[in-house]
């Protein structure tokens, strides 16, 4: 009987036993699981303190943002002169004030002439503006030189002679002009008409001297409101003279300088004013050193007498229409690279294309070419050139209005 009583008691126990280690084993996997979520719980917590950080940043930036919008705007004007701790300055409408100084303000940056912001309300100086040009101006900087060079223009060769003498001889080799007690050439006027090579000699220019080179057209210095075309030319000679030795190229200067008279609207006393600060800036009381003046037009009859006579356009070099020998020589210089049949003879061309200009002479090549291209060959035939010289002719003919001729005269 007791024998009976200790087995059973040796089974209880062994239950009793394996129950607490099914429970630890709970227990332990119950422990692991909190611990995995407790450390799922920071790693949140600190990823919402981070994101919570990063938007109250957002946020002091967007109240500081709209701090500025509701600000007033400062008014810009330019200092005149100062008188002990007030200024003398002129806003942007014209009128001149005697305005007081931010004490915060270097006074070695107070000099005459700088750009200022004023104070909306009492107009007292608040900053000063660093120079700033006009983009139309600062964008005319030819930074990349133009890939064209004097050799691959053909048929000016004495215009070529003329716009070197002029224009790169005096900044390669200033001390020659010293020493034989003369001044340079100011500036060259090419005239001719449309498709003679006027814009292509500029930018053989460009590329053939170290020179700063600003281009820019007539037309963009022709502004609306009054005063604006004559600051454009100001600082556009002003960033010629800082970047001396340099060369300004205007192009179509007839936009702007017309002769003047005296039936005029407000738009046309608006582009004399702008006429006369060129005038002035080109030889005025404060002329322009080391600085170049190339213009271009094919209406020279329109322009100005001021502006034509020495001292200004020293020199102006006529562009025709090419004869016989010229249209020769740039026939050479476009059909350089351009695979020709040897029926094709460029005298042949030359023969046919009378009255041709050279941008119409390199059109009828690329006229050719593109035929060959189309039929599939792989040289220009002369049935190529005689269709490219009928469809320019009849380009011509079609437009006597547009045609070259008529707008030369």
């Amino acid at each position: 009987m007791s024998s009976e009583v200790d087995k059973s008691g040796a089974i209880e126990n062994n239950i009793s036993i394996n129950d607490n280690s099914e429970s630890l084993r709970d227990i332990k996997k119950e422990f692991s699981l909190l611990s995995e979520k407790a450390q799922q719980l920071l790693t949140d917590k600190i990823f919402l303190e981070n994101e919570c950080s990063r938007l109250k940043k957002r946020a002091n930036r967007l109240e500081e943002e709209l701090s500025n919008l509701h600000s007033p705007p400062f008014v810009v004007g330019h200092l005149q002169d100062t008188v002990n701790d007030n200024a003398i300055v002129r806003s942007s409408n014209g009128t001149v004030f005697l305005v007081s100084i931010n004490k915060h303000i270097e006074k070695n940056k107070l000099i005459p002439g700088a750009r200022v912001a004023l104070n909306q309300d009492n107009l007292s100086i608040i900053d000063i503006l660093n120079d700033a040009w006009d983009p139309l101006v600062s964008s005319a900087e030819i930074i990349d030189s133009p890939d064209v060079n004097f050799s691959d223009i053909g048929g000016l060769d004495e215009q070529i002679k003329q716009i070197r003498q002029a224009i790169e001889l005096p900044i390669e080799n200033p001390e020659a002009f010293d020493k034989f007690g003369i001044e340079s050439p100011k500036g060259i006027l090419l005239a001719g008409p449309p498709g003679t090579g006027k814009t292509l000699l500029a930018k053989a220019v460009a590329s053939s001297t170290n020179a700063t080179f600003l281009g820019i057209v007539g037309s963009e210095l022709a502004q609306k409101y009054i005063g604006e075309g004559g600051r454009m030319v100001r600082e556009l000679f002003d960033l010629a003279s800082q970047k001396a030795p340099s060369i300004i190229f205007i192009d179509e200067i007839d936009s702007i300088g017309s002769k003047r008279l005296d039936s005029t609207t407000s738009g046309d006393r608006e582009v004399q004013r702008t006429l006369m600060q060129l005038l002035a800036e080109m030889d005025g009381f404060e002329s322009v050193k080391n600085v170049k003046i190339i213009a271009a037009t094919n209406r020279p009859e329109l322009l100005d007498a001021a502006l034509l006579r020495s001292g200004r356009f020293d020199r102006i070099v006529t562009l025709p229409l090419p004869d016989k020998v010229a249209r020769r020589s740039i026939l050479q210089v476009h059909t350089r690279n351009t695979p020709l049949s040897k029926n094709v003879g460029i005298d042949f061309i030359s023969n046919q294309t009378d009255g041709f200009s050279g941008a119409e002479l390199k059109s009828l090549v690329v006229e050719a070419a593109m035929n060959a291209i189309s039929d599939n060959r792989s040289v220009v035939s002369k049935i190529d050139i005689v269709k490219s010289i009928e469809i320019i002719t009849k380009k011509k003919n079609e437009s006597p209005i547009n045609s070259t001729e008529n707008l030369y005269r």
